[in-house]
């Protein structure tokens, strides 16, 4: 079994840059497998290979436009 390493991080909304408490968890060689958001009106974006965070009040729209402008556009098959 792989090791998994839980911490806590502080990540922004990645429309607004509102600030978001994170759990993420990554293995052994530092590459992200999953976060959860643990404060209030925050969400993760789905299909990121990082920690990604936006406000529950934006739309799809407003995240994919934002994703897309900070990182290019994300291939869902990658």
């Amino acid at each position: 079994m792989t090791e998994k390493y839980t911490k806590g991080e502080t990540h922004g909304c990645i429309v607004c840059a509102k600030l978001y408490q994170l759990y993420v968890v990554s293995d052994a060689s530092g590459k992200f497998l999953d976060a959860k958001v643990m404060s209030l009106g925050g969400k993760l974006v789905p299909n990121a290979e990082r920690p990604l965070v936006a406000c529950e009040k934006h739309t799809v729209t407003e995240i994919e436009s934002a994703v897309a402008r900070a990182y290019g556009i994300q291939n869902e098959e990658e």
